[in-house]
């Protein structure tokens, strides 16, 4: 487990700009060192922020776009091209404006797809991603160089929410989830032994309404309670926050403002 580390900046359009920044010199090492990199990406304002930032990016062109492998922390069960579909909303910010190899891109299954039900989603996403992991990998998926999770206002990072039985799973990578307490019920997400698996986890949160969250899940809360918390990689774990979503944090967590 690598303890927290913390950025701050002075609003959520310099973070995303920033994290974009950080995000394209990892990419590039990546591909400079094994020839591909390989990133989990997150939805919702601040994941598609980031992708849009990125977008913009004079440096976006310094990326190998058709050696890089992208995958999803979570994913609504909906339709595909539905609008609220993550990766519907990646593909607009950014990915239809790259030249990504779409074999490289690894979609979470739509419900109009072959599967019958979310958990066989769930189990096809697992053997995609067991494929897809080499000999010295760890727990049956990939060896993420960024995994990215935004983080809800109840402390939750893909879909796996407080107290429900997809955040207490310990065995598979990847899980449907039923009741999901923010619409639509009905998702893919992948597990903390999962997310874990990353060299690098990122947390991205800004708003007002994001500082209780970051609060609790770094002032020693359980994961159960506060998935936000379990959610650690196996080198760094980043929280990227604007000012606002920093607010209720102990003064001893919070470091300058970087930017």
């Amino acid at each position: 487990m690598s303890p927290p580390q913390l950025v701050v900046h002075r609003d959520k359009e310099l973070m995303a700009e920033a994290a974009a920044a950080r995000l394209i010199t990892k990419i590039v090492d990546a591909q400079a060192a094994r020839g591909s990199a390989s990133v989990v990406l997150t939805g919702g304002r601040n994941g598609n922020g980031l992708l849009a930032a990125l977008g913009s990016a004079p440096a976006r062109d310094a990326i190998d776009w058709s050696r890089l492998d992208l995958w999803w922390g979570d994913e609504r069960f909906l339709p595909e091209g539905a609008p609220e579909r993550n990766v519907t909303q990646a593909r607009a910010a950014l990915l239809d404006r790259v030249p990504l190899d779409p074999a490289r891109v690894h979609a979470m299954p739509a419900s109009d797809g072959p599967y019958g039900d979310v958990d066989a989603a769930a189990e096809a996403y697992a053997a995609e991603l067991a494929a897809a992991a080499g000999p010295g990998d760890h727990g049956g998926v990939p060896t993420f160089d960024v995994l990215m999770l935004g983080v809800g206002p109840d402390t939750h990072v893909a879909s796996l929410f407080p107290e429900l039985p997809a955040v207490r799973e310990t065995e598979r990578t990847v899980v449907g989830v039923h009741g999901a307490p923010k619409p639509p019920p009905v998702r893919v997400s992948l597990t903390l032994p999962a997310i874990r698996a990353a060299k690098e986890v990122w947390l991205l949160a800004a708003g007002e309404d994001k500082a209780k969250a970051a609060a609790i899940a770094l002032s020693g809360a359980g994961e159960v309670q506060a998935p936000a918390a379990g959610a650690y990689g196996r080198s760094r774990t980043l929280w990227l926050l604007d000012a606002a979503a920093a607010s209720e944090l102990p003064r001893s967590l919070y470091p300058p403002a970087s930017a």
